[in-house]
């Protein structure tokens, strides 16, 4: 069982595997953009992802945790100089897997990967929903009591005029 194990083995053995990463994150960064499949785009996300971020910070000591992965220093000096300048306000999500299909010979599910290209620009903060409804209350029923206010005062002025119409008539009939 692969209890607490993570990532995909992808049929090699551990040192092939982190060579043929290595490769493939170089090529990345080298490149920005690959082909290969689904499986293997998804393991080489993670791991460009965390050397962006590295990069981004741009201090010594992750230019030297970014060289242990990529051996290239023109793409290190690449990644740290424009890739990462590039993502500073980008809270993650560097990358994009666009499917493509199948290969012709093994029909292998084929992918590209990416580095995103489109600014970033952070969605202001939505406000909570039930403090708005709260404030539009608020604002509408000093409006919808105004009117009631004014028909209210008309209604006790017409029957103020009712009451007085009708204690002067008995007392006009009286005096007849």
């Amino acid at each position: 069982m692969r209890h607490r194990k993570s990532g995909k083995r992808l049929g090699r053995n551990t040192s092939h595997r982190k060579a043929m990463m290595r490769n493939m994150v170089t090529s990345l960064f080298d490149c920005e953009k690959i082909t290969t499949t689904d499986a293997r785009a998804k393991e080489l996300r993670k791991i460009a992802e965390k050397l962006i971020t590295l990069a981004s910070r741009g201090d010594l000591h992750s230019r030297r945790l970014v060289l242990e992965v990529v051996r290239d220093r023109k793409t290190v000096d690449k990644l740290f100089e424009t890739i990462a300048p590039r993502y500073a306000d980008r809270p993650g999500g560097y990358t994009r897997i666009v499917k493509l299909g199948h290969r012709a010979g093994d029909n292998a599910a084929l992918s590209i990967i990416e580095l995103v290209e489109a600014q970033f620009t952070a969605k202001p903060k939505k406000k909570k929903a039930p403090a708005k409804e709260v404030v539009k209350a608020a604002e509408q029923a000093p409006v919808a009591e105004a009117p009631a206010v004014e028909e209210a005062a008309a209604v006790e002025e017409a029957a103020a005029v009712e009451e007085a119409a009708a204690e002067d008539a008995p007392a006009e009939e009286s005096k007849a």
